[in-house]
């Protein structure tokens, strides 16, 4: 497959031989590694954070993530991506949630949950009025245009599966109908579904990502997905079951390839069922705050490439060479930064020295 050349990629091919390689489970001659580093002098710009996107000018923000793309030096499999989210519950505000705010907050949001009864909110479904979809789609059809040639567009946030109905619903009255109202609750999975895909189908054409080997981001070959579900850190195994795997099933469906961000401590208990999903190609564990990085959890990480599952993995670079004796290269994505283009460079080359 050939790929249109991009500004700040011009060994796209290359890189994506490599992403290829890996997807079908195989290196060429060394794991994928992407690695990050400025460009020695090159003038930056502030980036911009949710509160940004959501509210702030959109061609201002494309400019300053034009001018941070050319400072950058994209080494290895690394991409220019641009990603357009809103925040981790901008889904459900699409649906009629509320987005909101506190000075305190930090870079993200949340959103106010409004099903009070079930049976009416039901079906679920994006309010096509909705003042940020209507920005979302604004979104991506000027980005589309500015970054043509130049950068990747990234799917939004895409908290849907058992994350939009929590979101929509509440965590903790959601957990009661669990148990009190399953059979509702079978009905809101299935449309946070049909949630998912209006979304995909609108991003996807909205940003043109058929004209490009690549889906957006930085990551991943074109119809790749990070999929994910927080709200599982409080459910069993059971219930994971019947509601979470089968939307990420289904979700993973729609992709062509997928990582599971998989996150916290507390959802260790659903190993099991995420080995045993194959759409789920590459897992990328968050250890959480205060919990260590990548390179601690070296002996849970052999066990789950011996299942067969794929591994997103982050450090510094000493980190990487660490964890490269160790895991399969086949099966482990590197993400890294550097602090100049030459030592991006030399870690890849010792990449292959050592393989």
């Amino acid at each position: 497959m050939l790929y249109r050349p991009l500004e700040f990629k011009p060994n796209i091919e290359e890189a994506a031989r490599r992403w290829e390689a890996y997807h079908i489970g195989e290196i060429i001659d060394r794991p994928l590694v992407c690695v990050t580093a400025p460009k020695p002098g090159a003038r930056t710009a502030p980036g911009s954070d949710y509160r940004d996107r959501a509210f702030g000018d959109l061609g201002d923000i494309i400019d300053r993530a034009l001018v941070n793309a050319a400072a950058t030096y994209y080494a290895g499999e690394s991409m220019p991506g641009f990603w357009l989210s809103f925040g981790p519950d901008e889904i459900a505000v699409f649906c009629g949630a509320e987005l909101c705010w506190h000075a305190s907050s930090g870079d993200t949001n949340w959103s106010k949950p409004f099903v009070e009864d079930w049976e009416s909110a039901l079906p679920l479904r994006i309010r096509e009025d909705n003042p940020l979809w209507l920005r979302m789609q604004e979104f991506y059809r000027l980005a589309a245009e500015r970054l043509s040639g130049k950068m990747l567009l990234a799917m939004p946030d895409l908290h849907t599966n058992m994350d939009l109905v929590a979101a929509v619903r509440g965590p903790e009255r959601l957990c009661l109908d669990l148990i009190e109202r399953p059979e509702l609750i079978d009905r809101a999975v299935d449309d946070s579904i049909e949630v998912f895909h209006r979304v995909w189908d609108v991003a996807s054409s909205l940003g043109r990502m058929d004209e490009w080997g690549y889906w957006g981001g930085a990551y991943s070959l074109e119809g790749a997905a990070t999929l994910q579900c927080d709200f599982c850190c409080m459910i069993g195994p059971p219930m994971f079951r019947r509601w979470v795997l089968p939307a990420l099933e289904a979700e993973a469906g729609v992709a062509r390839h997928v990582v599971y961000h998989w996150d916290g401590p507390g959802a260790l208990v659903h190993t099991d069922a995420l080995v045993a999903c194959g759409g789920l190609q590459t897992l990328s564990y968050v250890p959480g705050a205060g919990r260590g990085d990548h390179i601690d959890y070296l002996d849970m990480f052999r066990k789950l490439q011996d299942r067969g599952k794929a591994l997103q993995l982050w450090g510094s670079p000493d980190q990487v060479k660490e964890m490269h004796r160790v895991l399969r290269p086949e099966r482990s994505m590197y993400c890294t930064w550097t602090s100049n283009p030459a030592e991006g460079d030399a870690l890849l080359e010792w990449s292959v020295r050592n393989t």
